[in-house]
């Protein structure tokens, strides 16, 4: 029987803009990893498949206002690897700002740290500010694409260098590694000369998962041809059967399984013991949201300053979509026309998700709402997106989780140890001609 997949994607102390600001918060702990250690070993409570962490190169939105942005993913990860033994471990990494070989063996070593529990969310990094951190200016959208392309075929040419069975250890004979199945990959191409091969043995995956989060028509092609996971921002269930198709559609084109590539839809679930009590939590996380951060966050993705613009009206006329934020700025655009929200109204939307969806509901509510979009044809899971942590993270595991095990959609045990075997992926074997 199909089965969900769970993500819980881990932000500092909740997703929401204002989690930093509710009773019992403590900002400081977005730079403590025990922090993220306790939602780790949450999240393998829960049987979930996987933590995510996302990145950016520069701060997000105002630091006045926000607690984002910390400590680098990998690191975490690694530590976050050794208080656990199941949970996968999601980390972005850019593809712009870093060289193929270096990407390649970190998330190798995290691969061997972690006991094959290693994925690397491909990024091509969207914002002029991280540009501005490398000596430069962003990239056009298709340029960031294809340098993306063969990165990632440079990358996986190398975590394949080392075939199965490499190393030796004869001890006697004194022979390490058998040189007749470590290859150098000797890629010559456009963007990248890498000579390899990696210089550390071919990992418990061989390869790590791959994920990637990219909306457009670049990066859905993108995903399609190379993915085995797809994070996207999906308001409403229509929107996220049309995408879900259409992706289906082109993971086919690229003569792949459908069935093998994950899309995992964000969702924010706000759980209360009834319904009132849910929806008075939004109301109190809602109420905490400074409006003029949320105004410098949307006009930054948007690409229209809208610091002047009267609180009671709606979007005025956007001419383009910024050539950093093409998918999300597109799922915004598209939630205040579809809904006629002021821009007060987006705000308050927006603090709360980033064009993700909100459900805000008891455990059952919840559940029909995930169980809905699953045999529907709009995801095959969800990037759970907690308000608050750890404590948003705690009531989805606690009540949501045991809800969906009870109706069988949801997994009571886990069957292996990695990544890829939670999301039902045999290992890649390397043979070298």
């Amino acid at each position: 029987m199909r089965k969900l997949h769970l993500n819980a994607f881990l932000m500092g102390v909740g997703h929401h803009e204002a989690a930093w600001r509710t009773s019992g918060a403590d900002p400081s702990r977005v730079t403590d990893i025990r922090h993220y250690q306790e939602l780790a070993r949450t999240a393998e409570r829960g049987k979930l498949d996987s933590v995510f962490l996302a990145d950016s190169l520069s701060f997000w939105g105002d630091i006045k206002y926000h607690t984002l942005g910390g400590l680098e993913p990998l690191t975490m990860l690694a530590a976050m690897a050794v208080v656990t033994e199941h949970i996968g471990l999601i980390a972005t990494m850019s593809t712009t700002y870093n060289e193929p070989f270096n990407v390649a063996r970190k998330f190798a070593s995290l691969d061997h740290i972690s006991g094959g529990r290693a994925g690397w969310n491909i990024v091509t990094s969207a914002s002029e500010s991280e540009a501005r951190n490398f000596g430069g200016s962003l990239p056009p959208h298709a340029v960031r694409y294809a340098r993306a392309t063969e990165f990632v075929d440079v990358v996986t040419k190398l975590w394949d260098s080392w075939e199965d069975g490499a190393v030796l250890g004869d001890q006697t004979e004194g022979i390490y590694a058998d040189k007749e199945k470590v290859r150098a990959v000797e890629h010559q191409g456009e963007r990248f000369k890498v000579s390899g091969p990696l210089n550390i043995p071919r990992s418990p995956q061989g390869r790590p998962l791959l994920v990637q989060a990219g909306s457009s028509e670049d990066g859905k092609e993108f995903a399609a041809r190379y993915a085995d996971a797809v994070f996207t921002a999906q308001p409403v269930i229509y929107s996220a059967q049309a995408f879900y198709a259409d992706f289906k559609k082109r993971v086919v084109k690229h003569g792949r399984n459908p069935d093998e590539v994950a899309i995992l839809p964000g969702l924010s679930a706000i759980v209360g013991s009834t319904e009132r009590e849910a929806a008075q939590l939004q109301e109190e996380l809602g109420a905490l949201v400074v409006p003029e951060s949320t105004v410098a966050t949307i006009s930054e993705m948007l690409g229209v300053d809208l610091t002047e613009h009267p609180l009671d009206q709606p979007l005025p006329d956007i001419p383009g979509v910024v050539e950093g934020q093409r998918s999300r700025a597109g799922v915004i655009v598209d939630m205040a026309r579809r809904e006629n929200l002021s821009l007060e109204q987006l705000i308050r939307r927006l603090s709360g998700n980033r064009g993700h969806r909100v459900v805000a509901g008891t455990p059952e509510q919840i559940a029909d709402q995930i169980e809905e979009w699953f045999v529907k044809g709009a995801a095959d899971g969800f990037n759970v997106m907690p308000p608050t942590l750890p404590g948003g993270l705690d009531d989805f595991v606690d009540h949501v989780v045991p809800e969906l095990q009870r109706r069988g959609l949801f997994r009571t045990e886990y069957e292996g140890r990695t990544l890829r075997g939670h999301y039902g992926l045999a290992r890649p074997v390397v043979a070298h001609a």
